[in-house]
Parts: structure tokens; sequence; C-alpha cells
């Protein structure tokens, strides 16, 4: 069985291969080496044009003829390292220092025995303290135009929060303030400290962080960030857009202690609350457990007192009304309606006995006149009545025929009769 001859072996017994031209066409057996990488990259960093950047001096080593600084971006923890020569710092009105915020005209030139990449610096111009200012006031403009100053914004401070977030520089006064001021006044008051950077470039992600962190804790009812004021150079991480925007998005209500009453930072604006110093912010955030201890004991003699005169009323009610003679003897109130009753029920019997005598005397009157005028009384008076065998009554006697038999009706019988014949006159 033969086997397949290596590629590589095979290159080598050909003899030595050219370069690739692209970097895409490197493989592992055709690599470049790092001189022409260095040299490649060198070359197209070399055909980049002079661009202005801005950002901060962190670093700065002058040398005859030549400075070397670290230029870092104001956000994000971003560098590079910067040269310029003696010339272009001379040009300066003011010589630049450390934390200097500045915008420079340089181009990258990319050093291949070293491998640094380097912004050579021919103009240099420090951002003055008006010009941040305008930068300010413009990003000021934008945000509140998206509404993220309203005031609807704003949401409610706990009354006595369990636990409190506090956001301060590492061993600083301002922290000390909101400690101590807050437990003074309530001292079971509970923190969670979260000691960053508050000044330079590393403070926007630092405060950041940390609030993101407290924000998730669901035992954290408020957070403080706060500073023990400073110039308006040391405020500007206050002023970061990407911090304005991420207190804006916490859900859990932010009282700003920047303790800068003028040229206030935009944090101030996106906050929940605005303490003018740090001291302040303990008072707003914590109440005074003496004062409610006294207000509760206040609280407690007026309702005391309320609650007395209510009662004092209401008796006093009870009083009239047991007093009233139909509470007194209850059955004067029965005595009176049966009483009524009686004399309704006398009257009534008045008036129908009356009715009753009126009433027999008619109907005797009535009867005595039908008597009268009934036959059986006729009868009584010695009258009969003559009816004929049909039991007709005979009127004239020219109904009866001579020798026809009658009957003659008395009071107390009945008599049989014959018609004779009339005699002849």
């Amino acid at each position: 069985m033969t086997s397949s001859p290596d590629p590589a072996d095979t290159a080598r017994d050909a003899g030595p291969q050219p370069l690739p031209q692209k970097a895409l066409d490197t493989t592992a057996e055709r690599p470049w080496p790092l001189r022409l990488l260095s040299a490649k990259m060198a070359e197209y960093i070399g055909r980049m044009a002079p661009v202005w950047v801005e950002g901060q001096i962190v670093e700065s080593n002058r040398r005859s003829g030549m400075s070397f600084f670290t230029l870092r971006d104001t956000d994000a923890d971003m560098s590079l390292r910067m040269t310029a020569y003696s010339q272009v710092l001379d040009r300066l009105s003011v010589p630049l220092t450390t934390g200097s915020h500045v915008v420079v005209h340089a181009r990258p030139t990319f050093y291949a025995k070293r491998g640094d990449l380097t912004l050579q610096a021919n103009a240099i111009r420090p951002v003055g303290l008006g010009e941040l200012l305008a930068r300010l006031d413009q990003l000021r403009r934008v945000l509140a135009a998206e509404g993220l100053f309203d005031v609807e914004r704003k949401r409610r401070l706990p009354f006595l929060p369990s636990c409190i977030g506090l956001i301060c520089g590492r061993e600083a006064k301002a922290m000390d303030d909101v400690l101590v001021n807050a437990r003074e006044r309530f001292p079971e008051v509970r923190f969670e400290v979260r000691q960053v950077a508050v000044q330079g470039v590393k403070a926007v992600a630092e405060v950041s962080r940390a609030l993101a962190e407290l924000d998730a804790d669901p035992s954290v009812e408020v957070i403080v960030i706060t500073r023990g004021g400073g110039s308006v150079e040391d405020l500007l991480p206050f002023s970061n857009e990407a911090l304005v925007r991420a207190v804006s998005n916490a859900t859990t209500p932010v009282v700003s202690a920047i303790g800068h009453e003028t040229d206030a930072p935009l944090l101030d604006l996106v906050a929940d609350y605005r303490a003018s110093t740090p001291t302040d912010a303990a008072k707003r955030i914590v109440p005074d457990v003496v004062a409610e201890r006294h207000g509760l004991a206040v609280a407690r003699q007026r309702l005391t007192a309320a609650v007395t005169r209510r009662v004092a009323g209401e008796q006093e009610r009870l009083d009239a009304l047991r007093s009233r003679p139909v509470l007194a003897d209850p059955e004067v109130l029965i005595r009176t309606h049966e009483e009524r009753l009686g004399h309704d029920v006398r009257t009534m019997r008045h008036h129908l006995d009356a009715r009753l005598a009126r009433g027999s005397g008619e109907v005797a009157r009535l009867a005595a006149q039908v008597r009268a005028l009934s036959p059986a009384q006729t009868l009584e008076r010695g009258y009969a009545v003559l009816r004929t065998p049909g039991g007709a009554v005979v009127r004239d006697e020219a109904e009866v025929e001579p020798g026809a038999s009658l009957e003659a009706v008395v009071a107390h019988g009945r008599l049989t009769l014959v018609r004779t014949p009339a005699n002849p006159a």
C-alpha cells in the first residue's frame, strides 16, 4: 500500500515558494513572517489621513524635544499612546496636565519594530470650560426633548426604606455624611454600599455597574449616588449620556446627592430626587425616629381626645333619650293608644246602637203598614173571599151561575157555598 505524498514535503522538494500577496491566501504551510505582517500594517496605517480625536490626558512624560502621553476615552475604558514634538506643546496657552480634556489633530503611526500604534499629534487644543458647558447644554436639550427629565417620570421615594443602596467614592467623606446622618435619624436603617471611582475615566463605568447591581437587588428600595462636590471638570462623569440613561431606565428610585449647587450635572435632572448635599440626602430618605415618635404621640393624644369627645357626646344623647317619658315609662305610649282605642270603640257602639234602634222602629212601622194592607187583616175584620172551584176569586156575581158551588175563605177557615137562584121580584 502506497501513501500519498505530504504537500509540505512536496513544496520543500520543489524549492522556495513565493509568499502570498494577500492575508487571505496565507496557510499553515505558507505563512507570512511577522516582519511582513508588521510592514503591511505600517503601510496600511501610514495611508490613513490625519484625524481630529477627543480624549483625556491620563499620563504624560516630557523629554527633550518629544513628549509622550496616554490619551484615554472619556466614556469608555480605551486608550492610545500619543506623542507630540516640543514645538506643538509650546504653542499651547496653558500646559497640559493629567486630566486635561483635549482635542488632538494627529496621524496614526505604527512602529513595526515594537508593534506599537501611536498617535503623532501636530495640533492640540484644550477643551475649555465654556465649550464643555455648551456641550452639556446641548446634551441636556436633547435628553429633555426625549422626556427623560419630565416630572411625570419621577418616582416617589419610600417613606422608610428597609435597605438603601449607596454609591460613593472610596473612603469619601460623602459616604460618612450619608451613613452617619441616616443612622442618627433611624439607627436600624441598613445600607448596601458600593465604593467606586467618582472622578476620572473609570467613573462612568464603575458607577453604572454599581447602579445595575443595586437596581437588580430586590431588597434595595432606594439608591443614592453621592459625591462631595467638585469642579465642573470633576463632575463630568455625572453628566455622561450613558449614565444618565442608565438612571432613567432604573426601576428603583434614585437620589442624586452630588453636592454642587451651580452648574448642576445632568444626573440631578434625571434623578427622582435631587439632594443639595449628602447630608440632605440622608435627611430626605430616612425619617427622624424622634420626630416620628413625637408625631405619633401627638396623634395618639388627638385621637384619644377625639374619641373621648365622641363618647361624651353620645352619652349625653343617650341620657337625653333615657330621660324622655316614653323611655322612663314605656307603657305610657301603649296606654295612650289604648285609651284612644277604647274611646273609638265606645263611639262606634253608641252610633251602632242608635242606628239599630232607628232601623228597628222603621221595620216595625213598615210591618204595621204591611199588616194593615194585607188580605188576612181584611179577613180579620169579618170579610170573606169567594173562590170558584178552579181557585179564581169571584169579583162579580155574573161570574157564578145559579146552583154553582163556591168556596168562602174567612179569617179562620173555609166554607163551601151554593148559589141559589135569585127570587123574582
